[in-house]
């Protein structure tokens, strides 16, 4: 299983646990708004008033089938880019120390089984530039930045989803509206006195789908921005280690009395190096 699905299931695992309670916490108004309809007018205007959620949760009606999976795939998504976006899944907290060791000590075999054998966005990074880098540094860091454009690019196509969102919220808000006013003109041109129960159930229906609409939206947009600059942000960050650590390994074969050539020559006497930046935490 690759990175992306052994992070995706406990992401959908969590949206389907909130599902169910989004289902649980639901059914129990809908339920009463079914005994509600089955009793007359008078004892009906005997029961207390609801309060305002509870009164949007029976205005949105049979909208919420297509505003709860929207909102459930919206946290889905959130929950499955924070997670990805982690400095430490990028990152990992002392893969570079233990990494400058190895390459130090010209154990270059032994670093590229590291940085192959990590799934995090510098250790897959490391590997293709190693891999390349027996044909020279910028061979390698040309492998490299495609690999990290990859990974960036995939990143971003889960965040474009949250733009698709941000953007079905207000049209969806807007089809319940008009579907809420043709209810209230078809009762006001209905001919005779209009039944102000039935024009004000209407009229609170196309508010609330509205509301609700644009509830979903709003936060689409915040975590649109965030995970945006995120993606960047560590793009950048893995972009610079992994330069730093190829230039790194590099210099270290080339020294006189190491190996020459790529990570999977013999090893050989430790030698110094330069400091490698540490990521931003």
């Amino acid at each position: 299983m690759n990175l992306s699905a052994s992070r995706f299931w406990p992401a959908a695992r969590t949206a389907l646990l909130i599902a169910l309670v989004a289902t649980m916490f639901l059914a129990t108004p809908i339920s009463a708004l079914a005994q509600e309809g089955g009793g007359d007018a008078a004892a009906a205007a005997e029961k207390p008033s609801r309060n305002i959620f509870m009164h949007i949760i029976f205005s949105v009606g049979i909208f919420w089938i297509v505003l709860a999976p929207t909102s459930i795939w919206l946290v889905a998504l959130v929950v499955l880019l924070a997670l990805d976006l982690r400095m430490s899944s990028a990152i990992p907290p002392g893969f570079v120390d233990d990494f400058t060791d190895i390459v130090n000590k010209r154990k270059f075999k032994e670093a590229y089984d590291m940085a192959r054998g990590d799934p995090s966005f510098l250790g897959r990074t490391l590997t293709a530039g190693m891999s390349r880098l027996q044909y020279g540094l910028e061979d390698a860091r040309e492998a490299a930045m495609n690999t990290l454009d990859a990974i960036k690019s995939d990143k971003d196509q889960k965040n474009n989803y949250t733009a698709v969102i941000a953007t079905l919220g207000p049209l969806l808000g807007l089809v319940g509206t008009v579907f809420g006013m043709i209810g209230a003109f078809m009762e006001l041109g209905s001919g005779g006195p209009p039944n102000t129960g039935k024009l004000a159930n209407d009229i609170a229906q196309a508010l609330a789908i509205t509301l609700v609409g644009v509830a979903i939206s709003v936060p689409a947009v915040t975590f649109n921005t965030f995970f945006r600059n995120r993606i960047t942000q560590v793009s950048l960050d893995v972009g610079n280690v992994a330069d730093d650590l190829l230039t790194q390994m590099y210099h270290n074969s080339k020294k006189p009395g190491g190996p020459a050539g790529g990570p999977g020559m013999a090893t050989g006497a430790p030698v110094a190096a330069a400091p490698v930046a540490q990521p931003p935490r």
